[in-house]
């Protein structure tokens, strides 16, 4: 039987090594020694697991907290190699490339890394104790029925992982403005603590039933902003950086495009509605394939207009944009941005690099569903 401590004295402590004993003894206690967990609120707690039968597997653990209380912990809590840092305010998780994540490059694909990132930013909204039901909400959020859509992404890639490759993303919140929310990730190779890739979006909250934005109401902004950092912590601190740069509207007609793309079954999320990552795929089926042979994408920056629905068919239109002088020099520096790049090939001109401006709208009505802008470079040498 465990043993839970009257109050919370040093009796909890002697109370926590009893049951540890009793449980390490049953060979149900997780790991070989008792860890405080990492959030701020729990760092008295002790973790346990407790079995059906002494045959059975451990399915379930449990957070033995100081006051007695026992909180249950799931089993992907468990598996998960992702927690939050030690103070708190920001969220660390490692991903093993699948077979099944790579593409003809033989390394992971863009939405591979995207499908990454949303993975890790909802895995940290969870370890918070935000709502598990996919929009990631406070209680006065599904109070008001507000959720959150992403209303830009913005994701440099400096060297892909291939199959196998393990990588580590940190990511993080932050106000910027009354309107905005920012999240911030930094991936990096964790067999070297190389930094190979960076990405940053922008939030905002909708009415789930009026579909309108709504600016953030005070009480609203409390419940999240104690996870944020104190001073502001940025994914792209240098200046000029690309990651805000404006997107121009692609004009008709359009150099490549590819009509009539209607979403599957599989492109919608558990709101019913079009994933972001489909977005990503959708803009580079216009491309032309003589850029896919010869490049890998660098850069991709998306600016969300407008949801698609499962019935909607969407157009993909894509323009060369020139680049300028300033782009051009940022991709042969070493203010990170581009350093990666920089350091898988040598210094190259603009004749490795191209820059495509992307439009994807309804083929009904011609409304604007998404613009982008994507940076490519030459593929190394293999």
């Amino acid at each position: 039987m465990l043993k839970a401590p009257s109050s919370p004295s040093s009796s909890y402590n002697a109370a926590i090594v009893d049951n540890a004993q009793t449980l390490r003894s049953r060979g149900l206690l997780l790991g070989a020694s008792l860890r405080p967990a990492v959030a701020n609120r729990r760092r008295n707690a002790a973790v346990f697991c407790a079995s059906s039968s002494s045959s059975s597997p451990c399915v379930r653990a449990s957070v033995l907290e100081k006051d007695g209380s026992v909180l249950e912990k799931s089993v992907s809590d468990r598996l998960r190699l992702g927690s939050l840092t030690e103070d708190g305010l920001s969220y660390k998780e490692k991903f093993i490339v699948r077979c099944y994540e790579v593409g003809i490059n033989k390394t992971a694909t863009v939405e591979t890394i995207a499908n990454l990132l949303q993975e890790v930013g909802c895995n940290h909204a969870q370890s918070v104790g935000f709502s598990t039901d996919g929009f990631a909400t406070t209680p006065s959020m599904r109070k008001l029925h507000l959720i959150w859509v992403t209303a830009r992404m913005h994701i440099e890639i400096y060297k892909y992982p291939a199959w196998s490759d393990v990588v580590e993303i940190e990511t993080w919140c932050q106000s910027e403005g009354r309107i905005w929310t920012r999240r911030d990730w930094i991936i990096k190779d964790y067999a070297t603590g190389e930094v190979i890739g960076r990405a940053t979006s922008k939030w905002v909250m909708m009415n789930q039933d009026t579909r309108r934005l709504e600016k953030v109401r005070d009480d609203v902004r409390e419940e999240y902003m104690i996870y944020f950092p104190k001073e502001p912590r940025l994914a792209f601190p240098e200046e000029n950086n690309g990651s805000s740069k404006k997107i121009s509207k692609l004009e008709d007609p359009a150099q490549f495009s590819r009509l009539g793309l209607v979403p599957r079954r599989a492109d919608l999320d558990m709101n019913q509605h079009v994933n972001n990552v489909t977005y990503i795929g959708w803009v580079l089926e216009s491309l032309p394939q003589k850029i896919i042979d010869t490049h890998e994408l660098q850069t991709i920056t998306l600016d969300y207009r407008r949801e698609c629905q499962h019935d909607d068919v969407v157009d993909s239109l894509t323009s060369p944009e020139p680049f300028e002088e300033a782009t051009v020099a940022g991709l042969n520096g070493s203010n990170g941005s581009a350093a990666a790049a920089a350091a898988a090939a040598p210094a190259k001109g603009k004749e490795d690099y191209c820059q495509f401006l992307h439009l994807l709208r309804l083929s009904a009505d011609g409304l604007e569903i998404n613009r982008g802008r994507t940076e490519w470079r030459k593929k190394p040498a293999r």
